[in-house]
């Protein structure tokens, strides 16, 4: 096979082709139309470049239709190009987008396109989605808003902005109603709310969920509240490295309760116990922190409104701590509340 033939097959075979074959399925929930993951158990590929390209959240492995076979498959280039030849002409599920086009300033530069959007405010639409849908408290949007960390994106949605050491924005997460994605040309890095000098790092895998946990913890003196925007980056390694390095660091992995956010709570640990700094695991009481703090706001009204009496409420609508989480062997690897130090 020529090189005029490995490029054909390139052009004419897709990643998403490859991963629906091999048992991957669409999650449209967590896509967007530039950024299609793909779930299989746990494992996860997100697919980009029109489906020329992919990467894996969880690692850096990534690449071209050829290296996902690879990475898949772990066989060498030859084998790989007649597995991808033999899927010309497979059919794949194109999934019908109805998000809008959520950025239309591309000829600015990253830190233009930030500054060019005006923060949320009472009464806007996206104070509304924040207020209304996701049961963020006022306090805790202004206290977002005063360190500059939101702005009003289009058609009701919220940018949270990731920052690096310097405080520059490398990009934010974008989420509305009826979108979900990652500024274009942006990097992530982390997302931050709290004071930088903070040691107590909870760790979340989204900005909506870092605000949630800050919200249902009283923005907790002492915390800096962090979002990775659901990837594991370079830079977001490195930058979570230099912070859990300082002396008394505690690293808290609080990440969703389900198969990818244990899978991001043992890189963590992985990460601490390299750097030598503390590490604890907070697990939400719900699927996720945003999910909890609608749980709690929710028995709160109930209560004021005397709708659902305290001892009637059901048990899995409470929040209460986490299960200790277990080391590989199933050995008791400490509570939300431990702390565990080499």
């Amino acid at each position: 096979m020529d090189r005029r033939e490995i490029e054909a097959l390139r052009e004419r075979v897709k990643c998403a082709a490859v991963l629906e074959q091999t048992g991957f399925a669409i999650d449209m929930k967590e896509s967007t139309r530039r950024a299609v993951k793909f779930r299989r158990g746990s494992e996860i590929v997100i697919v980009t470049h029109e489906g020329r390209g992919w990467f894996d959240p969880l690692s850096d492995a990534r690449g071209d239709v050829f290296g996902l076979v690879a990475h898949l498959d772990h066989v060498d280039f030859l084998e790989c190009a007649g597995r991808v030849a033999a899927l010309v002409g497979f059919s794949i599920t194109e999934p019908e987008w109805r998000s809008p086009k959520m950025e239309q300033d591309y000829d600015l530069s990253l830190s233009e396109r930030w500054q060019t959007r005006r923060r949320p405010w009472p009464g806007s639409s996206t104070w509304a989605y924040l207020d209304g849908q996701r049961f963020l408290p006022a306090s805790l949007l202004r206290a977002a808003i005063r360190q500059d960390r939101l702005r009003e994106g289009p058609y009701a949605s919220m940018w949270a902005a990731h920052t690096d050491s310097a405080g520059a924005v490398t990009g934010w997460e974008a989420r509305g109603p009826e979108y979900r994605g990652f500024a274009s040309g942006g990097t992530k890095v982390l997302f931050r709310l709290g004071q930088d000098t903070a040691l107590r790092m909870a760790v979340t895998e989204a900005a909506i969920d870092a605000m949630s946990l800050a919200a249902i913890e009283g923005l907790r003196d002492g915390t800096l509240y962090l979002s990775t925007g659901g990837g594991w980056s370079p830079s977001t390694e490195a930058a979570l490295r230099q912070m859990a390095s300082r002396p008394e660091a505690l690293l808290v992995a609080a990440t969703d309760a389900n198969p990818q956010g244990e899978m991001f709570a043992e890189r963590l640990r992985a990460l601490a116990d390299d750097v030598g700094c503390n590490w604890s695991r907070l697990r939400p009481p719900a699927d996720d922190w945003n999910e909890a703090l609608k749980i709690r706001d929710k028995e709160r009204r109930e209560r004021k409104e005397g709708g659902v009496p305290h001892s009637r409420r059901p048990r899995q609508g409470k929040l209460r701590p986490a299960e200790p989480a277990l080391d590989p062997a199933g050995r008791d690897a400490g509570g939300p509340g431990d702390v565990m130090k080499d």
